[in-house]
């Protein structure tokens, strides 16, 4: 006659299983990132022909200017020093400037896939003045070649630049030429020459239209820069090294404005330099892999500059709240087994190993469901289908498994409270682990009080009894 297995043993081939579904739950963790992965490729290849995150920045002017250099060199064994003139460029930022932007957006749909495209309406003014402190940088008024000035501005994806652009100085409309952008967008963008006597205060005024995916990005340059955006976009994001004036921010479900306003002193930035910043290191979600692209165009110029960031944010982020209920998936494993051995050892039900086995497998079928059903009909919807189709599932299993359609019912209660509570820590991120930690808490507690005068030896202890 085999002997029973006692109380204890039982649990530990439970705690064995349940370490042995670690497997798949590890690939299904693995098969979200994926799917993640292949959601941006797509992403970008819905866009590819739009435009992708843009940076821009400007208008800045750039001053060509002689510098002497003593050059010192060896001919024959001997030294000999000599001087030099040098070309090199001096990068005036603006006094003042004043940058509207009005963001019109869009969802572009491609199979399953869906990208937030927008056009974005510029329009500025700035204001520059020759600083009279060039002797800091070693620079002579005389030196500066004022007939070959450039106005430079700089949009990080060239594609999205529209024919509309205008810039006038003074009120009298300059030509335009593709190129020679600002650093900080990687050195794309557009320019305009122009002639200055340097004397003279300059007055540009500028506009231009711009497409673009995902987010929008302003370099600030100059004394003061202030920058009003508006949107019908209801689900904005703001980040980057500048974030919006709260009294002046406005966010609905018609949209978003909101206000910057960055200083020089914020900036750190000289008015006059003699480099140009480099792009700026945004590293936000998808912000950052459209500047790796801008930072290499860019070369080693400068240093980095600082951005403020407006990312049109997608209202429900999938694969982010699929991936958190994957991490939850120990808890259904746990609670389920937990009410099946509660079964075996209290309520003399027998569940085999092989019954853990299958009904672990559907606990993790769930969200392979899950994910598969969310690409297509949304979270919410996709998880009502899950969670319904593997509680009736389990149910109807445990009914053969413990014997009762009474007991199948308690496992089918408790999948319902699990699938529930799950859906509440997902919409609750702040409170999922106090309230996670707390319902463990009381399952301990209640497992601690059911099992109070259970004799985990017993049963082998009456064995050797027998024996004797």
């Amino acid at each position: 006659m085999a002997v029973e297995r006692t109380p204890g043993i039982k649990l530990l081939f439970v705690a064995l299983i349940g370490a042995a579904l670690v497997i798949p739950l590890l690939m299904v963790y693995g098969l979200v990132s994926d799917r993640q992965h292949q959601s941006r490729i797509a992403q970008q290849s819905i866009t590819a022909g739009w435009g992708g995150e843009q940076v821009i920045s400007g208008p800045v002017l750039v001053i060509p200017y002689i510098e002497e250099r003593i050059q010192n060199e060896v001919v024959d064994g001997k030294t000999t020093t000599r001087t030099i003139r040098a070309r090199e460029q001096l990068y005036l930022s603006p006094e003042q400037q004043k940058v509207a932007t009005t963001i019109d957006p869009d969802l572009k749909q491609r199979s399953i896939y869906s990208a937030v495209i927008y056009t974005a309406q510029l329009s500025g003014e700035a204001r520059f003045s020759l600083t009279d402190d060039l002797s800091r940088l070693g620079i002579e008024r005389e030196d500066l070649r004022l007939d070959e000035v450039e106005l430079r501005f700089g949009s990080s994806d060239p594609r999205g630049l529209q024919s509309d652009a205008e810039v006038t100085l003074n009120g009298e409309a300059l030509v335009l030429k593709p190129g020679n952008g600002v650093a900080a967008s990687g050195g794309s963008g557009f320019h305009a020459p122009l002639e200055w006597n340097g004397s003279d205060p300059l007055l540009i005024d500028w506009s231009y239209s711009l497409r673009g995916s995902h987010g929008l990005s302003l370099v600030p340059r100059g004394g003061n820069t202030d920058w009003q955006v508006r949107s019908t976009w209801p689900h904005p994001s703001f980040v980057g090294s500048f974030l919006p004036d709260e009294e002046g921010k406005e966010i609905s479900a018609d949209g978003f404005v909101a206000n910057w306003s960055v200083s020089n002193l914020a900036l750190g930035q000289a008015m006059a330099m003699t480099s140009d910043p480099g792009p700026p290191m945004i590293t936000d979600g998808a912000v950052e892999y459209a500047q790796a692209a801008v930072i290499e165009r860019a070369g080693a110029s400068g240093g980095p500059s600082m951005a403020a960031t407006i990312r049109l944010v997608e209202p429900v982020d999938l694969y982010s709240r699929v991936d958190r209920a994957v991490k939850y998936g120990f808890l259904f494993i746990g609670f389920t087994f937990l009410a099946f051995f509660m079964f075996d050892v209290v309520g003399g039900a027998r569940v085999a190993a092989a019954e853990y086995l299958l009904t672990g497998a559907g606990l993790t079928l769930f969200f392979v469901l899950l994910l598969a059903f969310a690409e297509v009909i949304g979270f919410a919807l996709a998880y009502v289908v899950a969670s319904a189709a593997i509680i009736g599932l389990l149910t109807a299993y445990s009914a053969a498994v413990l014997g009762s359609w009474m007991r199948a019912r308690v496992i089918g209660a408790l999948l319902v409270g699990l699938y529930a509570l799950l859906y509440v820590l997902l919409n609750l991120e702040a409170w999922s682990l106090l309230i996670g930690s707390v319902l463990l808490f009381v399952a301990l507690a209640g497992v601690m009080y059911a099992t109070r005068k259970i004799d985990w030896s017993s049963v082998g202890r009456k064995a050797e009894e027998a024996e004797t």
